[in-house]
């Protein structure tokens, strides 16, 4: 089976999805040159990207589903990885930063 296959009204969703998920991932990019902290720079992408990762997984889910002639869920568990560790990820980076920038100063100040 090939992508002609599928019915129009699953292209179309499937056409937003990828359309919104390549939009946010850009916004995050752009956002991530924008910002001029490292606490500022850390929000863009980690959002940006985690919402556009999460429209294209959903697109393939339609997509597979829709080849398949059954639900395939498979890409729940990435979505499921992708959404609980990027948030915490970031929150660990901001941790290292505050506790970098207080022995930093504890240094300078006697």
């Amino acid at each position: 089976m090939s992508a002609d296959m599928l019915p129009p009204w699953l292209l179309l969703p499937v056409s937003l999805l990828l359309i919104f998920g390549g939009l946010l991932t850009l916004l995050g990019s752009l956002g991530l040159l924008r910002m001029k902290t490292f606490y500022q720079r850390m929000h863009p992408p980690s959002m940006g990207n985690t919402m556009g990762a999460g429209c294209v997984l959903i697109a393939s889910m339609l997509v597979s589903s829709g080849l398949a002639g059954r639900p395939v869920v498979h890409e729940v568990l990435i979505a499921v990885f992708i959404v609980t560790t990027s948030p915490i990820t970031a929150m660990l980076l901001m941790g290292a930063a505050v506790h970098r920038e207080a022995s930093q100063r504890e240094k300078r100040e006697p």
